[in-house]
């Protein structure tokens, strides 16, 4: 029993007129008639009463058409599903974050991507930039939002750049300074994140500081970076965080610039370059037009 058969069944069945059945399913009475014949001679089961002016279905041909309708309603479904997973507006992607990125564009992303194509689901992952590298490479997320520099055959777009600011308690006499000089800073408490989430912007904060004269009294090493806002309020230290935490408007924490450049944290979208899904394509297709509306 083929596919076609069902549909020539069905045909029949709902138009109770061989004749328009088969102008229906686009082939001739003769063929359709037969092909009937056959159907019934397979099964073993009569479908249908005929006579010269009418045709009815039996009790089993009432039963097989329910059937039928059900299967062929089953299969437009899966091929309607298979083409929309081909167009890319069907199926799952993975995407992974660090903290950061959710004070930025992301949400933003995700919404405007959920909005359009809201079959797709999406599963997302809060990890630092090396352990994205290493779930890219492994398959376990298809796309990153992390912070370069990152080494592999992956490709990526650029989401925005910013700097480095400073986060002091409210009641900090350094708040009294629109630029806190950095050489104020030789004898504060910091609270910076693990070496290993971030180590090109770790060792370039380390670096400013050295290049003051000092090194940096580290008490806390903590992520995500609402946490390190956190302790900042609590008056443990002070500490550096990307200038969008102050989206956040944690009440206890003030917000400064230094006096010198501060490091710059650059937020990209990273993929394998031989990994894009037709998922991953439409994905990446709203990544682009939401950065490119982004005001930089």
């Amino acid at each position: 029993m083929e596919l076609r058969h069902l549909k020539y069944f069905v045909a029949v069945a709902e138009e109770l007129h061989f004749g328009r059945a088969a102008a229906k399913v686009q082939i001739t009475q003769p063929v359709i008639s037969d092909q009937i014949r056959r159907l019934e001679e397979e099964l073993r089961v009569k479908l249908f009463f005929r006579t010269k002016r009418t045709v009815q279905l039996t009790e089993p041909g009432k039963i097989f058409f329910k059937e039928a309708q059900q299967i062929l309603e089953r299969v437009e479904k899966a091929v309607s599903a298979v083409q929309k997973a081909e167009r890319g507006e069907l199926g799952s992607l993975t995407i992974g974050y660090t903290g950061p990125a959710l004070y930025t564009l992301l949400p933003e992303i995700i919404k405007a991507f959920r909005d359009r194509y809201p079959q797709v689901e999406l599963v997302l992952k809060e990890i630092c930039t090396n352990e994205q590298v290493e779930a890219l490479n492994s398959g376990e997320i298809e796309v990153g939002f992390l912070h370069p520099p990152i080494e592999g055959d992956f490709e990526s777009i650029s989401i925005m750049t910013e700097k480095m600011i400073l986060a002091l308690p409210e009641d900090h006499p350094l708040t009294t300074f629109t630029q806190v000089p950095i050489s104020k800073l030789s004898d504060q408490s910091f609270i910076l994140f693990p070496q290993q989430e971030g180590p090109y912007l770790y060792s370039r904060i380390l670096s400013i500081c050295q290049q003051a004269g000092f090194s940096p009294k580290i008490v806390q090493e903590v992520t995500p970076q609402p946490t390190m806002i956190g302790l900042v309020a609590a008056g443990i230290g002070v500490s550096f965080v990307s200038s969008s935490l102050q989206n956040l408007n944690r009440p206890g924490v003030v917000y400064r610039e230094l006096d010198v450049a501060t490091p710059e944290l650059e937020l990209v979208a990273a993929w394998k370059r031989d990994k894009v899904s037709p998922v991953l394509q439409k994905f990446l297709q709203i990544v682009r037009e939401t950065t490119i509306s982004f005001p930089r």
